[in-house]
């Protein structure tokens, strides 16, 4: 079994940037986003078909792309584990942080408990979910309060 964790920098905060020049960072930077903008793009059509073929009250089609999109960034970063260099770091940062974090970032936030666990910091793992669920419902929350006087 090849571990995720290969890639250090695909985990903890997937937008980490490569080191180096302004240029390698400008590259960066535009490959993320370029990858972002295709996988944004792809959420919209995939949430919109499925709200036009299954309209319902559950939010099915957020659901359904939570799900595609952490079964997409496990084979995408286990395969790139296995078969590509290191040094294919523009393949990952398109793919893997542009493109499926673009599509969800609940793949990104799934990848980071997994590497997690994989390092044995079964804690931290645990620790990171349920923080991130509630403390991000929280900060929803408090923005909803913060902002429904001021229409």
């Amino acid at each position: 079994m090849i571990s995720v964790c290969r890639w250090p920098s695909l985990a903890y905060g997937s937008v980490q940037l490569v080191i180096g020049g302004a240029g390698q960072n400008m590259q960066a930077i535009l490959l993320v986003g370029a990858g972002g903008a295709i996988g944004a793009m792809a959420r919209f059509g995939l949430a919109s078909l499925v709200g036009r073929l299954l309209p319902m009250s559950f939010p099915l089609a957020t659901l359904l792309i939570n799900i595609i999109g952490s079964v997409l960034m496990g084979v995408v970063v286990g395969l790139m584990a296995r078969f590509l260099p290191p040094q294919a770091e523009g393949l990952r940062l398109f793919v893997a942080v542009g493109a499926l974090g673009g599509f969800t970032t609940f793949s990104s936030f799934s990848l980071d408990t997994i590497v997690l666990i994989e390092r044995g910091a079964l804690p931290q793992a645990g620790l990171y979910v349920l923080l991130s669920v509630v403390v991000c419902l929280i900060g929803l929350y408090l923005g909803l309060l913060m902002t429904r006087g001021v229409a």
